[in-house]
């Protein structure tokens, strides 16, 4: 058990919840030793304005991550270190911090571009967080005029150093043409075979001639072949000009010196403006980097509760959830509720049924939250500050301390009771368990009972029964059960409040193929009045999970009947409404057929009338009143129809519009699967334009084949220089792939000649059984053996051999000499020496390595 207060960083109540492994996986997202810095030394904090900064930065960079694609997610270079040696005046930059210092100029103009442009109240606590960092544009210019696009020193960086180079390029060219017309006119001469052609060693340009001619041509022999029957020579003209190269060579470097000393010295009053912008990208890079894990555990931003209620809703453990998503299982969601009232969550069921995972689930989402991660709950989730977490987890016996099982657990019971108080959650498994039941109970009982009148919050998980009858009384305490699926005997990894949960261990005993005699056996000597309880407990949960599955189906059935019912209210409304306009028009209608029956009658009267009742005009009147009464009875049976037909059309409308609901709710359902989906491809978006953006100087990156990790310190047009240890190679960008910082230092850690636990990829390990400890180079030319040396000498560097032997033979002496001389200047190199006289003298060198 450890108390976490806001002071330090307790390592152990991190590991017993999991939360090094969050570290880690942050850590690892970090490219910068800065932002891996700032992992590793961020506190837990008490202090709920500091939680709710951080919470935020994080929360707002999520959102970047998520929609902005110019915010830049690569570029950001470890600068403090060679910044801050140039505020004395004695120091200077060199060439590779000048193009790292070029790369993180443009990182942070792009940074602050982003959220210059940003719209008003959009990001506002990042925007603050850049506002004070100040652009370099001028320090930007004058790198310009000094790097080309490469990373190389340009020709017009000085007028000196155009002159220098220029000169360069024309004794270049006036050497190449001097010694071809030498060769030419020595092939005239017969000296100098037809077909032989300038060779190149070390750098200087030799003509071969056969040893017989070699006085003829004046000049000095630089070398000879292995049979001593060629010499290569270099013509006294040409080693004037070549001298005037070297020297030309040697003021370049000190016009790049003295180019580089101006420019530290133009840049010595900005050093500490860089110095704070550094600082800000490496915070950058570390607030991203937590944005980026949360991305990948789908976290949101909590609610900071004022109540002293911690309400987490759908709550899922992050590392859990990623291992059930490699066995394509699905994690079951937690929901938990403590209030002031009932502080402490008392969980209890079968071994095995999810027990220790929920109470480490509210643990380390519960530490996350106050370090200032985001946490993967739902949103409306609300969580209170605590002063201190502590933890009794797992067996913490010692052999050292003398202490047993149950007697660390006294111990951190002991310290529990020291230091908690209504600001501190403790997390205790397996409550009093380790030593006999009844005293165990007992104690338990008290504690809990102290525990709860402190009123301090807690999740708690027990097996014992007293435990869990204390928690059914008028108590702080609340049960909280495990469900269990007692059909098939198998955890249903649920948690469900307010009942105690049960053992079932006479089920599983059952389930794992005990005899039936002895379970029976087992159950007698338990006693009636434990079995009576673990059966009653059985038959609430039973009945608890009945009633529930009513309760659901009712709730159900009265939002349908609510929403049918408003819905037939609407209609009967409406239809009302209908009904008056209709009786309205009716009334009118039937005022007019009254008003034209009456003069219809009238009429018929007063034509029997003047007609003097005579039989035939009387019956065509009567004939006409029947066809107006017909016609009457018509229009009503018509009327009677469009009735009907409103009914029916009415009828056809509500099915419709029951359709349209299902359909409504199926589109929801695909619009859900689409945003996983759709936040799914943008996570593979995310890391493939991490993987894939053009490489930087000052970056770190893996080599595809072998696996060995390096520094690029150099750009070019196809190829980038990486250095690899003590070893530059020039390699495409498409061989190797970017990586953290954090990834970089874990594989230099490991790295041969740097730790004495060495890890080798299958490769490497292939070409370390098939390497040779010597090399035979006899017979050689000099270049061509030193190319081999070279070769040979940088594979055993690489493979971690300790020493190696290179056998050239003793002849002259000349080979021996300049392999040596050679070997002597090569990084990684500890000592070069002659084997002894009895394995072969000087005609072998022993190389030992670092």
């Amino acid at each position: 058990m450890q108390d976490r207060s806001m002071a330090g960083t307790d390592t152990r109540i991190e590991q017993k919840l999991g939360f090094d492994r969050i570290r880690r996986m942050i850590a690892d997202r970090c490219s910068t030793e800065y932002a891996a810095g700032r992992v590793s030394g961020e506190k837990f904090s008490s202090d709920a304005r500091e939680i709710r900064q951080r919470l935020l930065l994080t929360d707002e960079m999520r959102l970047i991550m998520m929609f902005e694609e110019n915010f830049p997610t690569s570029g950001y270079i470890d600068s403090i270190g060679f910044l801050k040696p140039l505020e004395y005046p004695s120091s200077h930059i060199d060439l590779i911090s000048l193009r790292k210092l070029n790369t993180m100029l443009e990182t942070l103009g792009k940074v602050l571009a982003f959220f210059d442009e940003a719209r008003e109240g959009v990001y506002p606590n990042l925007k603050r967080m850049a506002a004070p960092v100040a652009g370099f544009p001028v320090v930007q210019h004058r790198i310009d005029g000094i790097l080309d696009r490469f990373g190389e020193v340009k020709d017009t960086a000085s007028d000196e150093l155009y002159s220098i180079r220029k000169s360069l390029k024309d004794k270049e060219g006036a050497i190449s043409r001097r010694i071809n017309a030498i060769m030419k006119k020595a092939q005239d001469e017969g000296i100098v075979d037809k077909d032989a052609s300038v060779s190149v060693r070390d750098g200087k340009m030799l003509i071969p001639v056969s040893a017989t001619n070699k006085k003829k041509i004046q000049g000095f022999v630089y070398d000879e072949s292995a049979s001593g029957k060629t010499a290569f020579i270099e013509p006294a003209e040409v080693v004037e000009i070549d001298n005037q190269i070297k020297e030309l060579k040697f003021a370049e470097g000190r016009e790049i010196l003295r180019i580089l000393l101006e420019f530290s010295d133009f840049l010595r009053p900005y050093i500490p403006d860089l110095l704070a912008a550094a600082a800000y990208l490496g915070e950058i890079d570390f607030i991203m980097a937590k944005a980026q894990v949360a991305l990948d555990i789908i976290a949101g931003m909590p609610l900071i509760s004022d109540s002293g209620e911690m309400n987490l809703r759908k709550a899922r453990h992050p590392l859990l959830e990623k291992a059930l998503k490699k066995e394509k299982k699905e994690i079951v969601p937690l929901t938990v509720t403590l209030t002031p009232q009932k502080h402490i969550l008392l969980i209890s069921g079968p071994n095995a049924g999810g027990k220790s995972v929920c109470l480490k689930t509210v643990g380390l989402l519960q530490y996350m939250f106050q370090w200032g991660m985001l946490v993967p709950t739902s949103e409306t989730s609300e969580l209170p500050v605590f002063d201190r977490i502590m933890v009794s987890i797992g067996d913490d016996q010692s052999l050292d301390n003398d202490l047993s099982t149950y007697s660390s657990f006294l111990s951190d019971m002991k310290e529990m009771l020291a230091l908690s108080g209504s600001s501190t959650l403790v997390l205790i498994d397996e409550f009093g368990s380790g030593t006999e039941p009844t005293a165990g109970g007992a104690i338990a009982e008290a504690l809990l009972s102290e525990i709860d009148r402190r009123g301090v919050y807690g999740v708690i998980t027990t097996h014992y029964t007293n435990l869990k009858m204390y928690a059914s009384g008028d108590t702080g305490v609340v049960n909280g059960a495990m469900m269990f699926d007692v059909k098939n005997i198998a955890p249903l990894f649920k948690l469900e409040t307010g009942l105690p949960g049960n053992s079932f261990a006479f089920e599983l005993a059952r389930k794992m193929g005990l005899p039936e005699a002895i379970v029976k056996d087992a159950e007698n000597r338990a006693g009636e009045n434990f079995v009576d309880i673990e059966r009653n407990l059985r038959k609430i949960a039973r009945n608890r999970r009945a009633l529930d599955e009513k309760l659901e189906r009712i709730r159900n059935t009265d939002k349908t009947l609510e929403s049918i019912t408003d819905r037939y209210q609407k209609e009967l409304q409406d239809i009302k409404k209908m009904k008056k306009e209709i009786l309205d028009q009716a009334r009118k209608e039937a005022e007019e057929i009254v008003k034209g029956a009456n003069r219809q009658v009238e009429n018929t009267i007063r034509t029997i009338k003047e007609a003097e009742a005579e039989k035939e005009i009387t019956q065509e009147a009567r004939k006409e009143l029947q066809n107006f009464v017909t016609v009457l009875a018509q229009k009503k049976e018509q009327e009677q129809k469009e009735k009907d037909d409103y009914i029916e059309r009415k009828i056809r409308q509500l099915d419709a519009r029951r359709e349209r609901a299902r359909l409504r709710k199926e589109r929801k359902a695909d619009e859900r699967t689409r945003q996983e989906m759709e936040q799914q491809r943008l996570e593979q978006e995310r890391l493939d334009a991490f993987r894939n953006a053009p490489l930087k100087v000052g970056e770190k990156v893996r080599l595809k084949v072998g696996g060995m990790v390096g520094e690029v310190v150099k750009l070019s047009s196809k190829n980038i220089i990486v250095n690899i240890g003590n070893i530059s190679t020039k390699i495409s960008p498409d061989k190797v792939e970017r990586i953290s910082s954090n990834e970089f230092r874990q594989v230099m850690k490991e790295t041969p000649r740097q730790a004495s636990s060495v890890k080798y990829d299958s490769s490497i390990s292939e070409r370390k059984l098939n390497f040779s400890p010597e090399i035979d180079v006899r017979g050689e030319r000099l270049n061509d053996a030193l190319d081999k040396v070279i070769r040979y000498v940088d594979d055993a560097i690489m493979l971690g051999m300790p020493s190696v032997r290179i056998i050239h033979g003793k002849g002259t002496g000349v080979l021996r000499e300049e392999i040596q001389k050679f070997l002597r200047t090569m990084p990684g190199v500890a000592s070069v020496s002659d084997e002894h006289i009895q394995f072969g003298g000087t005609g072998v060198t022993i190389v030992n390595f670092d």
